[in-house]
C-alpha cells in the first residue's frame, strides 16, 4: 500500500511543501516539492510580531498548498513552524487566522524537536549517516534563524547546542549599520567568530572533528552551484570549500544574485551561511563536509512513516536523549555511578507497576531522564540543589524532548526532594496544546507519579553504595515487595524507604517494603 503524505515548513524565510509517497516497500520517497518566499523572520526579529500583511500571503500561500494537496489526493498532512513564528509575540493570533481561513493547522515546534525531526531525515539516508557518525562529526543544521551544533562520535550524540547564528538573524544585525561590503563581512565574521570560540572552548576542547554534515536551505542554495559540485556529488574537500568561499568574498551582490539565480534579499543571505561552514571548518579541523540534500520536511514525512510502521530507523533516537542527558550530568559533576543505579532502580520501580500508573513508554523515558539529572542542581548549591537543577534544566536545550516534556521533567527533578503541592506545580498552560495528555490536571498527575517513583529509587540508594541492585520488586497484597540478596546492612535504605513511602502509598495506593533475604 502506498500513502501520499504532505509536510509542510513555515519557516523563517520562506514556506515549503513536500508531497511524498510512502510504503513498506520504497520507504519515503518525495515526489514534489514547493516554496514561496517569504521573510518572516524580518519582522519578528525586528519588532517582535508578524505583520498582518504577512498573514494575508501566509494564507494566500497555505491555501494554494491546499490545491496542490488536493491534486494529488494525499492522504494526510503534517505543518510545522519554526523559529521566527515560535518567537512572534502574536503567534497564537496568527495561527488561529491560518486555521480559520485556509484549515490547515499549524504545530509550532520547540528547537529541540525541529533539530530531531532534521536528524530523522538524516537517518533515513540510514547507511551513509550510520557509517560517517562512527568518527567524530559534527552536524550543522543552519537555518535563518538559529544554528545548531551536534557532535556524534562512535554512533552517539554527545552534545547539542543551538546558537543565535541564523543567516536571516545575522543579515538583519547588519541592516542597521552604514557599513561597505567589506566591513559588514568583516563584522559578519566577528560576530559568528564571538559565538563560536565561546562553544569551542566550552565543547570542542577535547573532541576530534573529523566530518561536518550541513543541513539547511541555505547551505543546499549554495552547494549546487559551487565549482564542479552537483546534486551526484555530496562530499566537499576543506580545499573545495576554501576556493568556493574566496572566489564568494570577492563578488558583489549583483554578482551574487546572477551566479545562485536568486533575489537580492536570499543573496545577502548566502555570505552569512559561507562564513559559518568556514569558520566551522576551522574550528574543527575537519576535512570533509557531507551534503545530503535533507530538508527539514523530509523529516517530518520520515517521522509519520515511522509512527505508522512503514519506515524503522537502525539509529536509536532515545538513546541520543539519553547520552546527551548523562554528558549534562558529568559536566554539572554528577555522582555517576548513584545515578546509573538510580536510573536502573527508577525503571525497574516503573515496570514493576505498569498495571498501576497508566503510563507509557514516552512517561517512562521522561522518568530516565529525570534520574540521570536528579542532582546536577548541587554544581551550584548544596542547599536549594532541587531548584537549582529545576533551574538547569529549563536553561539547557535536550534534543527531541518539547519544551512541555522537558518542563515535566524539571518539575519531577524539582520535587523528589521538596513537599510535593498540586496547586503550585509550575506548567506553562502555552505548552499544553501540544501535549497528548491533553490538560494541567493530568500533567500534575503525570509529575506526581514520576516523583513518587524517583523518590523511591533515589531512597534505594541512599548510601550510594549500589546495595539494592539486582533486587526483585514486585506488588503484592497493596504492597510494593523489594527483595533484596545483599548480605550487609540495608537499614539506611530501610528507614529512607519508610520515609519516602507516604507520597508513594498517596499517589499509588500501595506502601514499598524493603525485605532482606538472609543467608543460611
Amino acid at each position: 500500500m502506498i500513502y501520499t503524505f504532505a509536510a509542510i515548513n513555515v519557516g523563517s524565510f520562506e514556506l515549503e511543501m513536500g508531497i511524498y509517497e510512502i510504503s513498506p516497500k520504497f520507504g519515503v520517497r518525495r515526489i514534489d516539492h514547493v516554496r514561496h518566499m517569504i521573510a518572516l523572520g524580518k519582522d519578528t526579529f525586528n519588532t517582535g510580531k508578524i505583520s498582518y500583511p504577512q498573514v494575508e500571503e501566509i494564507c494566500q500561500v497555505l491555501e494554494e498548498f491546499g490545491r496542490v494537496m488536493k491534486s494529488y489526493q494525499v492522504a494526510d498532512y503534517r505543518a510545522c513552524a519554526t523559529t521566527a513564528m515560535r518567537e512572534a509575540q502574536n503567534n497564537k493570533i496568527v495561527l488561529d487566522q491560518i486555521r480559520v481561513r485556509t484549515g490547515i493547522q499549524i504545530h509550532i515546534v520547540s528547537n529541540s524537536e525541529q533539530r530531531l525531526t532534521s536528524y530523522k531525515a538524516l537517518a533515513s539516508r540510514d547507511a551513509e549517516f550510520q557509517k560517517i557518525i562512527q568518527s567524530g562529526t559534527a552536524v550543522v543544521d543552519m537555518g535563518f534563524g538559529s544554528l545548531q551544533v551536534s557532535l556524534f562520535d562512535k554512533d552517539a550524540l554527545m552534545s547539542t547546542q543551538n546558537l543565535p547564528l541564523g543567516v536571516l538573524r545575522l543579515r538583519q544585525s547588519m541592516s542597521r549599520l552604514r557599513a561597505t561590503a567589506q566591513q559588514e563581512q568583516s563584522l559578519i565574521r566577528e560576530t559568528i567568530d564571538n559565538e563560536l570560540v565561546t562553544y569551542r572552548k566550552i565543547y570542542l576542547k577535547d573532541k576530534d572533528v573529523q566530518n561536518l554534515i550541513g543541513i539547511g536551505t541555505p547551505l543546499l542554495t549554495m552547494y549546487y552551484k559551487m565549482e564542479g559540485m552537483t546534486a551526484q556529488k555530496d562530499r566537499v574537500t576543506r580545499e573545495e570549500f576554501d576556493r568556493f568561499f574566496n572566489r564568494l568574498c570577492a563578488m558583489n551582490l549583483d554578482q551574487i544574485e546572477e551566479t545562485f539565480d536568486v533575489n537580492a534579499e536570499y543573496a545577502s543571505l548566502l555570505f552569512p551561511a559561507a562564513a559559518i561552514l568556514e569558520r566551522m571548518f576551522e574550528l574543527t579541523g575537519a576535512q570533509m563536509l557531507w551534503v545530503p540534500g535533507i530538508r527539514i520536511e523530509d523529516g517530518i514525512a520520515a517521522e509519520y512513516a515511522q509512527e505508522k510502521k512503514l519506515l524503522k530507523f537502525h539509529h536509536d533516537f532515545d538513546n541520543d536523549i539519553i547520552v546527551t542527558s548523562r554528558n549534562m550530568a558529568k559536566r554539572y559533576k554528577c555522582h555517576m555511578s548513584h545515578v546509573q543505579t538510580v536510573e536502573t532502580e527508577a525503571l525497574q520501580v516503573f515496570d514493576s507497576l505498569k498495571k498501576y500508573h497508566g503510563l507509557g513508554d514516552r512517561e517512562r523515558l521522561l522518568l530516565r531522564i529525570a534520574a540521570v539529572l536528579h542532582s546536577c542542581g548541587k554544581f551550584v548549591t548544596m542547599r536549594d540543589a532541587s531548584d537549582r537543577a529545576y533551574n538547569i534544566i529549563m536553561a539547557t536545550e535536550i534534543i527531541g524532548l518539547s519544551h512541555l516534556e522537558r518542563e515535566l521533567v524539571a518539575n519531577v527533578v524539582r520535587y523528589q526532594m521538596l513537599p510535593f503541592k498540586y496547586n503550585e506545580v509550575e506548567i506553562h498552560e502555552d505548552e499544553v496544546g501540544s501535549s497528548r495528555l491533553a490538560t494541567p490536571e493530568n500533567l500534575t498527575m503525570v509529575i506526581a507519579k514520576l516523583t513518587a517513583m524517583l523518590r523511591l529509587a533515589n531512597s534505594m540508594d541512599r548510601g550510594h553504595k549500589g546495595k539494592l541492585l539486582g533486587c526483585r520488586i514486585v506488588v503484592k497484597d497493596k504492597q510494593l515487595v523489594i527483595t533484596t540478596d545483599y548480605p550487609g546492612d540495608v537499614m539506611l535504605e530501610s528507614i529512607s524507604i519508610q520515609q519516602k513511602g507516604d507520597f508513594f502509598e498517596e499517589i499509588f495506593g500501595i506502601r514499598p517494603v524493603l525485605k532482606q533475604k538472609k543467608k543460611v
